[in-house]
């Protein structure tokens, strides 16, 4: 088995545009999954926020 950390000081080899474009895609992705899940789980509190706070003012109101 090849010692991985002799590779540590020798230069940099470029991707192959292929690899970058999928591992670039793949992050993008991810991104938009995390910034959608964001958005939908800060929603759902505030709408739950917003229905209890309504409904404690209309109790309190009867």
């Amino acid at each position: 088995m090849d010692n991985p950390f002799k590779h540590i000081n020798q230069p940099i080899r470029e991707v192959p545009p292929e690899l970058k474009s999928k591992v670039m895609s793949d992050i993008a992705m991810a991104k938009l999954i995390m910034d959608l899940a964001a958005l939908f789980s800060y929603n759902f509190s505030h709408v739950i926020e917003s229905v209890v706070s309504k409904r404690d003012k209309k109790n309190q109101n009867e």
